[in-house]
């Protein structure tokens, strides 16, 4: 009796899995890398620039970015509108002789014209915090040039960062 009745509830909870195919299942997602370099500047509040002073990292309130982004965005082809998943590693301040790293983890859409919307977690010397960004990429042949605006609201200031960089498509 215990073995039949084991069977099914296997088989009760098997079902579902069932309807993740045939005719009416949504097609299968397909991936497109944008994967690339990225370079801009961050401005910095004063209460930012303070913060980094108290840890012994003195700079101007507005510092240069460079680094990759690595993004993924998953589509649909009846879709206009495609999930995105990037990782943002950017090093700012080498124009001031200082290496401030920065690690972003956004989630996002973006439309079929290329503006593109995103938020997730922010990680830098200055503290953990949220970073909301938006953007639009351009497309010029094999080339997508993305232009992104991201600010990074924490108790101690505000970080707002604009980069750009370029990536191929593949």
């Amino acid at each position: 009796m215990r073995k039949t009745v084991l069977a099914l509830m296997f088989a009760a909870s098997a079902v579902p899995a069932f309807a993740q195919s045939g005719p009416d299942a949504p097609p299968p997602a397909r991936e497109l890398d944008l994967s690339g370099p990225r370079f801009g500047m961050t401005m910095l509040s004063d209460g930012v620039v303070k913060a980094l002073a108290d840890r012994d990292i003195a700079i101007n309130s507005t510092i240069s970015q460079f680094g990759w982004q690595f993004e993924k965005q998953f589509y649909t082809k009846s879709s206009g509108v495609t999930a995105l998943n990037e990782w943002v590693v950017l090093v700012g301040g080498l124009d001031q002789s200082v290496a401030i790293p920065s690690v972003s983890w956004l989630v996002g859409l973006r439309t079929k014209e290329g503006a593109e919307f995103g938020i997730g977690p922010n990680v830098t010397p200055a503290g953990a915090a949220l970073v909301i960004a938006a953007g639009v990429t351009f497309r010029a042949g094999v080339l997508n040039v993305p232009m992104n605006f991201a600010v990074v609201p924490t108790k101690e200031g505000t970080r707002v960062t604009v980069l750009t960089g370029f990536t191929l498509r593949r």
